[in-house]
């Protein structure tokens, strides 16, 4: 059992106790991260006169190479140690010799496992930002092609308004540029190094912290040491962020289910993202879209378990804390997955537009701008939406839409009509007459789809 702390000991650990205690199954995903923080570490305490130059040079070289080997499949990370470090430590001494033991100089394994989580995760931000900006590519493609596509709005999930589908997507277009924007305002946050802590207190060493955090690419050193070591507001408000993202999808997702089904068929699934039944023939299943929906409580535990291992923990770092990674790992590659996942899926999908202009017309969703066109033609509003209460009760009757009365049926419910109630309540009216910024009006849609489209060459 590698251990960096046995000296203080002269009773071997129970390996109940060790196997518990040790770490090394998960933190493993943090190598390349250590292996960079370490680099770091060295050619900073060379630079202070702490480790000669040659001595730099042997234990990057050291580095490198077991990097090399681990990435090539020729060195194992083993449960044989205990964490990550011990694991690159001793592998170290082992190739270099003395100047290995001098890696640690100045270091404790708390600001160095702080580091490496923070590593961790301002790379799962940027991958997660890259993801969701490709997303939000593909959904403004959609928007352009389907600009003028009509389908009914929905409240209740009772049809409401006619819109379109580009105003339809343009909602999650919306809802995922907030998602990356909350994603760019949390790495702005967190860029701070906390090498150089210390278990707590710092050290004694003459460390430039500065010249660390410039090499790790962090805007500078965090400014208490015994915040950088017990600080996780990063990871609780990354996982907070993760779970807002995998609500959208969730939601989208709901939709995309709702829509595939028989009774809407408003859109067709490619074969390369649903499955069939097994006992079934006739059935293909949206199982991207039903799992992308159900691994958003697996996100949302990630974040309730951090919240409540942290309520309790007093200053500065405690074994605790350990149990900050497994979770977090999971629900960060879920999150990765379901957006690339869901991205090729709404790239793949195919949209029935006949049926969802049908489903408009024959919702009643042109109500709303019958009422208008006789509060226009002189009838008070209150007695407009009574008279086109009437019409929808006739049409449910005669199981036909608004549209396909004739003008003596709808003069017999009131006189108000004339024979331009055909255009002013046709899909295509009713659309694009709606002209305020964020309607489904054509020219509406063109400005905002520009604006998407300005947002995503911000992010490129």
């Amino acid at each position: 059992m590698a251990q960096l702390w046995g000296g203080r000991f002269t009773k071997a650990t129970d390996k109940m106790v060790y196997d518990f205690n040790a770490s090394i199954n998960f933190d493993k995903k943090l190598f390349s991260q250590d292996i960079r923080g370490s680099k770091a570490h060295v050619k900073m305490l060379a630079s202070v006169g702490v480790i000669t130059e040659a001595e730099r040079d042997e234990i990057l070289k050291g580095l490198e190479g077991i990097e090399e080997d681990v990435n090539k499949g020729d060195l194992e990370i083993t449960s044989e140690y205990e964490d990550i470090h011990s694991f690159v430590e001793a592998n170290l001494i082992d190739r270099i010799g003395d100047a290995g033991k001098k890696l640690h100089t100045g270091r404790s394994r708390n600001d160095q496992v702080a580091l490496d989580m923070r590593l961790y995760t301002r790379d799962a931000v940027e991958d997660t930002s890259k993801a969701l900006v490709h997303l939000l590519s593909t959904i403004a493609g959609i928007m352009e092609e389907h600009i003028d596509t009509i389908m009914p709005g929905f409240t209740h999930l009772q049809k409401a308004q006619p819109i379109t589908l580009a105003h339809h997507f343009g909602a999650y277009f919306e809802m995922f540029k907030r998602d990356v924007l909350r994603l760019k305002d949390i790495r702005e946050r967190m860029n701070y190094c906390p090498l150089g802590s210390g278990a707590l207190a710092g050290t004694t060493y003459p460390l430039d912290r500065n010249m660390t955090a410039e090499l790790l690419g962090f805007y500078g050193p965090t400014a208490n040491s015994m915040d950088g070591v017990s600080d996780r507001d990063y990871l609780i408000e990354f996982l907070s962020a993760l779970c807002t993202i995998q609500m959208h999808l969730s939601r989208f997702s709901e939709e995309i289910i709702i829509w595939n089904s028989n009774e809407y068929r408003f859109v067709e699934i490619d074969d390369a993202y649903s499955t069939g039944s097994s006992i079934m023939p006739q059935k293909k299943n949206p199982d991207i879209a039903e799992l992308v929906r159900g691994k958003t409580g697996r996100v949302y535990g990630a974040l309730m378990s951090l919240l409540t291992t942290m309520k309790g923990i007093p200053l500065a770092y405690n074994k605790d804390m350990q149990e900050d990674k497994e979770l977090a790992f999971d629900a960060m590659k879920t999150v990765q997955d379901c957006i690339v996942l869901f991205d090729g899926m709404l790239e793949t999908l195919s949209f029935n537009k006949d049926v969802m202009a049908n489903s408009a017309k024959n919702g009643f969703t042109n109500a709303t701008d019958a009422a208008d066109y006789l509060v226009n033609h002189g009838v008070p509003f209150r007695d407009a939406h009574g008279i086109i209460g009437q019409v929808v009760l006739y049409c449910i009757e005669k199981n036909i839409a608004i549209d396909d009365m004739s003008l003596d049926e709808l003069k017999a419910i009131s006189p108000a009509f004339e024979e331009d109630i055909y255009e002013a309540i046709s899909m295509e009216t009713c659309v694009n007459k709606r002209l305020t910024i964020g309607a489904p009006g054509h020219d509406a849609m063109v400005n905002e789809i520009k604006g998407c489209r300005d947002f995503l060459a911000s992010m490129n």
